[in-house]
């Protein structure tokens, strides 16, 4: 199978680290351009400076798209993509009784507004040149919704509805629209959660991950944390032509996490 994104133009947000970056290189790996996002200029900079060669056809854009003030500038810079990966996102362990409407607001605005707004704002334009793809990164959580984070999987949760939404309301148009669901990742951030651990143990990251895995994911088949690109290849794949056949869809690259023959 050859995936080519040639003449293509992608936004994925958030993309200066972890799934997102993994994405991006991906997709430019792929022949397409490729718009990273990163809330600084800084770590946009960065994120641009990792990618070597590729960052010729890559385009930095330094703005908070979990803010309207950000989605704005972008849409102003940016009149059409033809993929729209809705990666931004956040996650904090926090009890349900020690989590006040500010943090509930705070992750519904970044984790699903963010791609509320993205997906308006380019959806038509896809439809007009009858094609396109847009693709929310949700998570297992939006199924097995963590007790200690469930702000959190609200909003996975949420992502699914609207990605199923979304891809009824563009039904044959050209244009497909699905979720992606990844399990416990070894992303930037998950590394630095588990800093402590290997240092006090002194284990590779991978085993610590692979044991953190075990202990608060047991229904995982693969009993690792997957790597970032593994989740990129999913994203990649249902973004391409190859996947036109395939919407509305919640896509699991979880391990076999969640415990469910369908």
């Amino acid at each position: 199978m050859n995936i080519d994104f040639t003449g293509r133009k992608i936004l994925v947000s958030g993309s200066t680290s972890g799934i997102g970056f993994a994405t991006a290189k991906g997709f430019l790996q792929a022949g397409a351009h490729v718009v990273i996002n990163g809330r600084s200029q800084d770590s946009v900079d960065n994120a641009l400076q990792r990618l070597g060669a590729l960052a010729a056809n890559a385009t930095g854009f330094a703005g908070d798209l979990g803010s309207e003030s950000g989605y704005q500038k972008l849409v102003a810079e940016h009149r059409n993509f033809d993929v729209v990966i809705n990666n931004l996102g956040i996650f904090n362990p926090q009890d349900f009784f020690e989590t006040p409407d500010s943090e509930w607001q705070r992750f519904f605005d970044i984790n699903v507004m963010s791609g509320v707004r993205l997906s308006r704002a380019y959806a038509q334009g896809m439809v007009e040149r009858k094609w396109g793809r847009i693709v929310f990164i949700s998570s297992e959580s939006a199924l097995n919704i963590p007790a200690d984070m469930i702000h959190y999987g609200f909003t996975k949760t949420a992502q699914l509805a609207i990605s199923r939404g979304l891809a009824k309301r563009l039904a044959g148009t050209g244009v497909t629209v699905n979720s992606v669901l990844p399990g416990p990742t070894l992303s930037e951030g998950v590394a630095e959660m588990l800093r402590p651990a290997v240092e006090s143990s002194g284990d590779s990251l991978e085993k610590v991950a692979a044991d953190f895995v075990n202990a608060h994911r047991g229904s995982s088949i693969i009993r690792r944390a997957a790597s970032v690109e593994e989740v990129a290849n999913m994203i990649i794949y249902v973004s391409s032509e190859q996947a036109s056949a395939t919407t509305g869809a919640a896509l699991r690259v979880d391990g076999g996490v969640i415990d469910s023959i369908v």
